[in-house]
């Protein structure tokens, strides 16, 4: 199934220049696939870093954790727009840096989940590079 931005903003309560998926490509029972365009006109730009511009690693995570998010709203019902909060993060690595011109793509999966708490395997690619993953732990706000 995919999702507009129009979807998004209306699922997610992130908005710019916060707001860092694009699109949803695909997004089954547990698991989702989003795109974020990385453009030179991102504010982080401006001093990360001048002259050499490279999206912040944590933003690489927030764009995952937003995906999530909406992967969260859609197996949970109708609780789009509620905040989500990370609760945790483990085995993050960063394996390559993410420019402003890339396409990031977003792949999330359910590890596990008890009621609003959910536990994510979440890797961002450009093109078939793998630029970051980690696990990630967050819940909706009740």
């Amino acid at each position: 199934m995919e999702k507009t931005i129009e979807e998004i903003i209306a699922a997610l309560p992130h908005r710019y220049p916060f707001l860092l998926v694009d699109r949803i490509l695909e997004m089954g029972d547990d698991e989702i696939v989003g795109l974020k365009n990385v453009t030179i006109n991102e504010p982080f730009f401006q001093g990360h870093f001048p002259g050499h511009p490279i999206m912040p690693g944590v933003l690489i995570m927030e764009a995952l954790a937003q995906a999530g998010g909406i992967l969260a709203f859609s197996m949970l019902g109708n609780d789009a727009g509620k905040p989500v909060y990370f609760m945790g993060l483990d085995k993050v690595r960063f394996r390559r840096p993410v420019r402003p011109g890339d396409q990031l793509l977003l792949k999330l999966k359910v590890l596990r989940r008890k009621g609003p708490v959910f536990k994510m395997k979440g890797e961002a690619y450009v093109g078939d590079h793998l630029a970051a993953e980690g696990e990630l732990m967050a819940t909706i706000e009740p």
